[in-house]
């Protein structure tokens, strides 16, 4: 893994960067993980303004809550992954949603950058004032699993969404 990568507000001077990254996911037919990345970026300035209303609550749409979103670059300014964390948390996040949702780029995958990422948005969550994160993933995700736990991830009990699919929910405190 390269040593000099961190996270970023969305910026518009990386537009390219990052629809690589978008289009990189809509070619591998994979679900886009964190939500915040299947926003459609065609309207790029839109999209960087969104996020930064939602950073203050403004225009959220249905029962969001306020969410800061970063990216994960590399030193050559390459988007690697994306990380979104919730302010706080309503009922649906506390069962199945969590404070920070992360997303690496298919062919980043199993580098260490979940690891790294994870790590970082961790320190941010604590700039928000999150004592203690709760971080989820599905029961089959056995790569987020491993990176949530070597982020010091202490499991809580599973929650079960009404299709069947298991959550698994970690708590870390800060």
């Amino acid at each position: 893994m390269e040593p000099n990568i961190y996270l970023i507000k969305p910026t518009i001077e990386l537009k390219s960067e990052y629809l690589a990254f978008y289009q990189e996911w809509i070619e591998s037919g994979e679900k886009m993980v964190p939500w915040v990345i299947r926003e459609d970026p065609s309207d790029f300035e839109g999209m960087i303004q969104f996020l930064f209303d939602s950073k203050k609550g403004k225009n959220l749409p249905g029962n969001r809550v306020p969410t800061s979103t970063f990216w994960l670059i590399d030193g050559k300014n390459r988007v690697l992954g994306v990380v979104n964390i919730r302010h706080w948390l309503n009922k649906s996040l506390l069962n199945n949603g969590g404070h920070i949702g992360y997303g690496v780029r298919p062919t980043e995958r199993r580098k260490g950058y979940a690891t790294r990422l994870l790590s970082l948005s961790l320190e941010k969550a604590k700039e928000l004032g999150i004592q203690k994160a709760l971080v989820v993933c599905d029961d089959n995700n056995i790569g987020s699993t491993k990176t949530i736990l070597n982020n010091g991830g202490i499991p809580d009990s599973d929650f079960i969404e009404e299709n069947g699919n298991i959550i698994k929910r970690f708590w870390i405190d800060l």
